[in-house]
């Protein structure tokens, strides 16, 4: 049975209908992962869910005495008050009862026999059993258990904490209710790696209905057991996480494609028709007539694939063939050290991620390549001819009293983009602004439209170096999904903070990474490979430590060492493996060029409508590719080095 219901909802602000005949379920134990464009009404559903909002029309049901908790994007908490009391704001009821149970006690003893004791009485009672089904005698110990599970300190003051603590603090306030339905809005927003992993594995082992908004497709592929898409109104289900979503919605797509292209042809023939001459208009079937009216309303209400975002960077003049060297470079603030002893070159072109745990000190890196901070210790030189773009996870560049046409080109309604003269009306459009909100200000965004503007703004500027800091905080999939590809083409510099891990795959070319106390270590690849490369590290780390069996004699040991140092200098490939290492880059070769191939007969998603069964085999032998060039790559290195 379901736990909550809506049926044939609808829900409009203005013009636009954010529910339109909307029909939605949750079942006990789903973990439900709601996606859409920005602005589409998602926020408003969850809202819905919970009983904040009611929709213009239609039916709600859920079941009774069902415990529904939302956490929101952006939670509100008393700076001052401690964590524990926070999070035992959640049991409020639970406490308000134990309270009127205290009272109604000390009431009765005061009270002698009578229809007032007896009033008093039967009052206990009902609040004994209400007490005893939530079990909110050991109230305590439920808010202490769930401090320790999520690891939050109770005694710590919750203005003290980062924005990805209190987003814990929120959780707990949340999970502590022992909820039926959690509601999620952004639960990824201000987490680290660490903190989304964490959560991944909470939210997964919960007993609760879980129904939850979010952008990061990593975090739906691992939650998500369905995927809801609200589409201009309409919810549209697929079961199973993001992936299967993704390959669910490729094949409706071409689907709808070719059907789009029968009914297109034969309405076509129908309009011929209906515009012969004289003698054919004479006999022309009454019945024919009407299913031409028909047929033309059904194309006038036919639902097109929604427009996306157009990007394109303004490029700038090519910068000079390194960007940034730094050379033992340290940066301390007090006596903590951010930074000790990193050395790398940037070079023209590179697109290099920054990741680690929030506070590690990716901005204070960022700054010292750019040159805007000088190192304690060490050298910084910066390349020549650089123009810099810079995208602010904070919005500090965006007015927000300004409108959104002066915040692009302020004073002037046209703009330059690549050599190419736009009207800022049509420049705001690329971005999904209407034009009559192009003199709305910028206050009236919300944080995903802030987002799209702040980019609209930045890559109206001729730039040869991207700073992106958390770019993908609050913007739809669709518009991540351009922003790759945009990205992928550009021929400048990217220097990437985010936290989303398909992002970072798709874009980076190598992964700058915090490892604790001021030590930052870089990798080739993007985050898969930088996580495969890390734990290896730590694996070899972990053997090197493992003390040696004491089996030789002390006199035999430096002569086993000397003759084991003879044979690291002198080991050579064997034949075989000779053989293997000539192969390698031909074997490497053909895995890429099968794979390119496959890519080829996936991209139109064609192969799924006429063999399903294909279609799921190829895209199961792309994914097997992946991991054999990687083997492969690792082999190929492994034997290089130990040739040399």
């Amino acid at each position: 049975m379901s736990l909550y219901t809506i049926a044939g909802a609808q829900l409009a602000f203005g013009h636009v209908a954010l529910l339109d005949h909307a029909d939605f379920s949750l079942e006990a134990g789903e973990r439900v992962g709601l996606i859409g464009r920005n602005g589409a009404g998602k926020s408003s559903l969850l809202k819905i869910v919970v009983g904040l909002m009611q929709p213009d029309d239609g039916l709600v049901t859920r079941q009774q005495e069902l415990t529904t908790v939302y956490v929101p994007q952006e939670p509100e908490f008393d700076p001052q008050v401690s964590v524990f009391d926070t999070v035992a704001s959640g049991l409020a009821e639970v406490r308000a009862s134990l309270d009127e149970y205290d009272a109604v006690a000390h009431e009765l003893a005061a009270t002698p026999e009578g229809a007032a004791h007896d009033a008093l009485l039967a009052r206990m009672n009902t609040l004994q059993s209400r007490l005893d089904a939530t079990n909110a005698w050991s109230w305590r110990t439920r808010v202490a258990t769930t401090l320790a599970q999520i690891g939050l300190d109770g005694d710590a003051r919750v203005g003290a904490l980062s924005g990805g603590m209190q987003k814990r603090v929120a959780l707990a306030r949340a999970l502590v209710t022992d909820p039926d339905i959690l509601l999620l809005d952004e639960p990824t927003n201000h987490l680290d790696f660490d903190g989304i992993r964490w959560l991944e594995e909470l939210l997964v082992g919960a007993r609760a209905g879980l129904f939850f908004i979010t952008h990061d497709r990593a975090f739906l592929d691992r939650v998500a057991t369905r995927i809801v898409e609200l589409d201009r109104g309409r919810l549209l289900s697929y079961p199973g996480n993001f992936s299967a979503y993704q390959t669910r919605k490729a094949q409706q797509l071409e689907v709808e494609r070719i059907e789009n292209e029968k009914f297109d042809k034969l309405l076509a023939q129908e309009e011929v028709w209906i515009r012969k001459g004289v003698e054919a208009r004479r006999t022309r079937s009454v019945g024919r007539i009407a299913r031409l009216e028909q047929m033309r309303h059904e194309r006038a209400e036919r639902r097109n694939v929604q427009g996306n975002v157009k990007l394109d960077v303004g490029q700038g003049e090519r910068s000079g063939k390194i960007v940034a060297e730094l050379t033992d470079v340290t940066k301390r603030y007090g006596a903590r050290t951010v930074i000790e002893r990193f050395s790398t070159t940037v070079m023209r072109g590179d697109k290099i991620g920054f990741v680690g745990p929030n506070g590690a000190g990716k901005t204070t890196l960022l700054k010292l390549i750019l040159g805007e901070i000088a190192p304690d210790e060490g050298t910084v030189r910066v390349g020549t001819n650089l123009q810099v773009a810079y995208f602010d996870q904070m919005r500090a560049q965006l007015d927000p009293d300004k409108s959104l046409a002066d915040t692009i080109s302020p004073g002037s309604d046209w703009i330059e983009v690549n050599g190419t003269r736009k009207h800022v009306m049509s420049y705001l459009g690329d971005f999904l602004f209407a034009p009559e909100r192009a003199r709305s200000p910028v206050k009236s965004l919300s944080g995903g439209e802030r987002n799209r503007l702040l980019l609209a703004r930045l890559f109206a500027r001729p730039a040869n170096v991207l700073v992106l800091d958390e770019p993908t905080n609050d913007l739809d999939i669709p518009t991540l999904e351009l922003l790759e590809e945009l990205l992928d083409e550009y021929a400048g510099t990217v220097l990437l903070v985010s936290h989303d891990r398909f992002f970072l795959d798709n874009v980076v070319t190598s992964v700058i990474a915090s490892e604790d106390e001021g030590r930052w270590r870089e990798y080739v690849g993007g985050f898969t490979d930088w996580q495969l490369q890390s734990e290896r590290a730590a694996q070899l780390a972990q053997a090197a430590a493992k003390p040696a069996p004491a089996t030789a004699s002390r006199d035999a040991a430096p002569k086993e060492s000397a003759a084991g140092r003879n044979a690291q200098r002198t080991v050579k490939l064997s034949f075989k493996e000779q053989r293997e290492l000539e192969a390698l880059p031909e074997a490497i070769a053909a895995l890429e060029a099968e794979q390119k191939a496959i890519s080829a007969k996936l991209e139109d998603g064609a192969i799924f409508v006429t063999d399903a069964k294909e279609g799921a085999r190829l895209t199961e032998r792309f994914a097997a590719i992946d991991e054999e060039l990687l083997a492969a790559l690792e082999r190929w290195e492994a034997l290089e080095a130990k040739r040399k």
